[in-house]
């Protein structure tokens, strides 16, 4: 009974103790969890403030400064883009299409450029061309004026295309009279490859050497850019006063003479063969397109200039005359046919220019 008793005993002690050793364990299991959960939490609350209090202080930054100076970026940027157009009205052009097709540049253009560009204007204007050129005259005049273009820019491109323009436009002065006489220029005026490099192969000469003078920075040669730009509008202003009074001389001559022989009257379009009104007709014609390249486009420096390139397109005109009654058509210069005269004509134009320009004028 006794040890009943006893063992009754000491497991009602061994409860009571489990009972309260039970809730101290829960209890720190609780606080610990507790504690362990609410570090962190205590943490991001802190990060949380900081971020919040850095986004309060720059909002605050941002309305003081725009109270102090509303819209000041914005006023800056416009005031700087103000003085860049002040300074360079063109710079857009410059930046993208000017620097790339030499629009804003006169001489040594990009060859790329200078072809793209040549195409585009050509084929854009083809119907018209077309009524001016054959078509290979067509090929050979866009192959001219990319080397035009490259060599002096737009400035000598335009040169060229107003000789173009001009000659075609005297060669209809007349047309019905002269076709009637058989005296006419074939093909209906439209001009082939070999009208294309009998008139501007001297120029295109001239051209390149100018080209190559500038890029240097000095004379090519012996001679400076301005003396070779000279040659180059001389070259076309010969031609175009030769135009002129071969075909105002044809149409409206009244006498026509030979050259060599001022009292011997021939036929109007006789090789040789000058008149009054043909004469007259070239001084204009070499006039126009030097006062073109001086007045319009700035190729040639001044007045003076201008001057020296209409004498030597008249001089050259009268020797062109003189080569024709002389040597064209006689026996042993079958060679000698009218492109070969038109070259001699413009070198000449183009020589006598140059040689006054450095002797008179000092270039």
């Amino acid at each position: 009974m006794m040890r009943q008793t006893i063992y009754c005993c000491s497991i009602a002690i061994v409860l009571v103790v489990a009972c309260l050793a039970s809730p101290a364990a829960a209890f720190t299991t609780t606080h610990t969890t507790t504690t362990t959960f609410t570090q962190p939490s205590k943490s991001i609350y802190t990060v949380d403030t900081q971020t919040s209090i850095s986004i309060s202080k720059r909002i605050r930054a941002q309305h003081t400064q725009l109270q102090l100076n509303p819209a000041s970026s914005i006023s800056q940027r416009i005031r700087t883009q103000h003085t860049q157009l002040q300074l360079n009205p063109a710079s857009f052009i410059s930046t993208d299409i000017g620097s790339y097709f030499g629009l804003l540049q006169n001489y040594n253009v990009p060859f790329v450029s200078s072809l793209l560009l040549n195409t585009i204007l050509f084929f854009s204007l083809k119907p018209k061309l077309m009524t001016m050129l054959t078509a290979e005259g067509f090929a050979h005049s866009l192959a001219l004026g990319t080397m035009l273009w490259t060599a002096l820019g737009w400035k000598g491109w335009t040169v060229c295309v107003m000789y173009l323009f001009l000659g075609q436009f005297v060669t209809k002065f007349g047309f019905e009279k002269k076709e009637a006489l058989g005296i006419a220029e074939g093909r209906g005026g439209r001009r082939g490859p070999e009208n294309v490099w009998g008139s501007a192969l001297t120029g295109t000469i001239c051209a390149s050497a100018a080209a190559q003078a500038l890029k240097v920075g000095g004379p090519f040669l012996g001679l400076s850019s301005n003396v070779w730009i000279l040659g180059y509008v001389a070259s076309l202003s010969t031609k175009i006063a030769d135009t002129f009074a071969s075909e105002i001389g044809k149409a409206y001559g009244k006498t026509t003479v030979l050259i060599t022989n001022p009292l011997k009257k021939v036929l109007p379009g006789t090789e040789g063969a000058i008149s009054l009104e043909g004469t007259l007709a070239s001084v204009v014609g070499g006039l126009l397109l030097s006062s073109y390249a001086y007045l319009v486009v700035g190729l040639i420096p001044s007045i003076e200039v201008l001057a020296i390139s209409t004498f030597a397109a008249f001089f050259a005109t009268m020797m062109e005359s003189l080569i024709g009654a002389t040597l064209q058509e006689r026996e042993g210069f079958k060679w000698m046919t009218n492109e070969v005269v038109n070259f001699f004509n413009t070198l000449i134009g183009a020589a006598v220019a140059m040689a006054l320009g450095v002797l008179v004028l000092g270039m």
